[in-house]
């Protein structure tokens, strides 16, 4: 490497913090050209609306059982009998209100279990490509274990020894999927130590966590929003896998909840196609948006895949 002066060191930083913080502002802005990530983006809208204004969309408590006039058992509605939207449950449930209030659940775990992902991932890889060493050794020993993991069962055993919460969801990815984003970012970081700019820095007496402030997150933290989308319909299709199982919180209304209840209840061969195909629906829909938002915003920044 060629011996880098005082001046030539500070050049070299300004530039880094232009490109750095150029490529991480380019990450906040919204890919209008992508229709894919366009789609993307209405339907989370759609489904924060929903869940913002839950009590005021659903038509009935979720958990109410619901009686006729003449006191019997509103039991097996069809959509639009007695004015349900949706029909009811063989207990007596509005499906549609529980659609609405499962919209909450989604979005909750989704969010949580996204941003812990992403913050843990982010760390480790940080941490093992910038330091190296037996801090790069132990960090990603310990990724290679929660790549042997199997995570649904690991969930499971998880449920099992706590009590049943949506959480449970949110503490096993927070403990197992942060490998894909470590080794992601480790690999961005083993690169970025070596440029110019962060021996530039170094000459000119900045501390290790200074450069990783102001020289690397800016760089790797577009790949951790990236990571973070797609985490958000992974947490969802987990949280409907692990309610179907009946290892879900019997108390939280959620559409996996949902599908749980019509398979119990024998939907398929009632013909019930109303209760269940909506949750799915939903859950598929929400799934999908996180990875139309991903693939724009892969479009936006690194636009060579798109050549």
């Amino acid at each position: 490497m060629p011996c880098l002066t005082r001046g030539s060191a500070m050049r070299e930083i300004a530039s880094s913090l232009s490109g750095g913080f150029g490529r991480f502002a380019r990450a906040l802005k919204f890919p209008v050209r992508d229709p894919f990530a366009i789609a993307g983006v209405l339907i989370y809208v759609v489904f924060i609306l929903a869940a913002i204004f839950a009590p005021d969309i659903a038509t009935h408590d979720p958990n109410e059982i619901l009686y006729s006039a003449s006191y019997d058992l509103a039991a097996d509605l069809r959509p639009g009998q007695d004015g349900f939207i949706l029909g009811t449950t063989s207990l007596g449930r509005d499906i549609f209100s529980q659609l609405v209030y499962g919209s909450r659940s989604a979005l909750v775990i989704g969010l949580t279990a996204a941003f812990m992902v992403v913050l843990i991932g982010s760390l480790v890889g940080i941490l093992a490509g910038y330091f190296g060493g037996w801090v790069d050794t132990i960090l990603m020993r310990l990724a290679d274990i929660a790549f042997g993991i199997p995570f649904l069962p690991f969930v499971i055993v998880i449920a099992a020894f706590l009590e049943p919460s949506i959480w449970n969801v949110v503490i096993a990815m927070a403990l197992v999927l942060w490998r894909d984003t470590a080794r992601v970012i480790r690999s961005q970081v083993l690169t970025l130590r070596t440029r110019g700019y962060v021996e530039a820095a170094r000459i000119s007496g900045s501390s290790s966590l200074k450069i990783i402030a102001r020289h690397v997150a800016p760089n790797v933290l577009p790949l951790s929003f990236l990571y973070g989308s797609i985490a958000i319909g992974w947490a969802i299709l987990t949280e409907a896998s692990i309610s179907f199982l009946g290892f879900g919180d019997p108390n939280s209304i959620s559409w996996g909840y949902m599908l749980q209840d019509a398979f119990a209840s024998q939907a398929l061969a009632k013909q019930a196609y109303y209760w269940f195909i909506p949750p799915g629906l939903c859950i598929i829909l929400v799934v999908s948006a996180g990875f139309f938002v991903t693939r724009g915003y892969e479009n936006l920044l690194f636009p060579k895949l798109s050549r």
